[in-house]
């Protein structure tokens, strides 16, 4: 049966559109987070109509030597590691190659940090109903940490909100987070940029701007706003 909704016509549509199938949220003491890149304009939307708080959950992908798309595993902030024993053993993956992907990867993610957030602090998850947000989940990988890394600051409740997903990923994810809110799950999925009019990739200037229009500053994050570190 023909979507009613693919292909979204660009992120901000699609967050709008998964903004309301959040409806329910709406003046709750919910904070959403973001996987920047692409998750960041999909989450923008999400916050402003549910009225929630904006943040950041940082997470890498571990893609396979030579074949960087595809996923053997994922690193979150905290020292976060979740990795895909399927295709590492099918591909017999030795552990110095997933090491050195895993290093790579974790100095990416200490910058990506910085470059976003600078001096802010973390928001406080425990207690807390989280609402983490990409543009679109293929393997469910980097998810998969996102997930992991709330699950040790005890949240009150993980929900997953994406536009777009394979069903075997949102059936797998089902069994992790608490809630998974998705709005299109084809059987036919090779990308998620497929299932978008306008796809382009977004730059960290474009990310830090989005971030200090939701943080009410005039610069990129470069100052805690009353917050307590925790370990995400």
């Amino acid at each position: 049966m023909k979507s009613n909704l693919l292909p979204f016509r660009d992120r901000v549509a699609a967050g709008r559109l998964l903004a309301k199938a959040l409806e329910e949220y709406r003046g709750r003491n919910v904070l959403v987070l973001a996987l920047p890149r692409g998750g960041v304009p999909v989450a923008a939307e999400v916050a402003e109509a549910l009225g929630a708080e904006l943040d950041l959950m940082i997470v890498r992908k571990l893609g396979v030597p030579g074949h960087s798309e595809l996923a053997m595993g994922a690193i979150a902030s905290g020292g976060i590691r979740v990795l895909n024993p399927h295709v590492i053993s099918s591909l017999t993956i030795k552990d110095v190659a997933i090491e050195g992907v895993a290093n790579r990867e974790q100095r990416e993610l200490e910058r990506r940090e910085h470059a976003y957030r600078g001096a802010r602090s973390r928001p406080v998850i425990e207690g807390r109903c989280v609402i983490l947000v990409d543009d679109g989940i293929a393997t469910g990988a980097t998810m998969r940490a996102a997930i992991e890394a709330l699950r040790r600051q005890s949240p009150a409740k993980i929900v997953v909100a994406v536009p777009v997903a394979p069903p075997d990923t949102v059936n797998r994810l089902r069994r992790e987070a608490d809630e998974v809110i998705c709005l299109e799950s084809p059987e036919l999925f090779m990308a998620i940029g497929q299932f978008y009019v306008e796809f382009s990739q977004l730059s960290d200037e474009a990310v830090r701007e989005q971030l200090a229009k939701a943080w009410g500053m005039t610069a990129g994050p470069s100052r805690p706003r009353g917050r307590v570190d925790s370990n995400a």
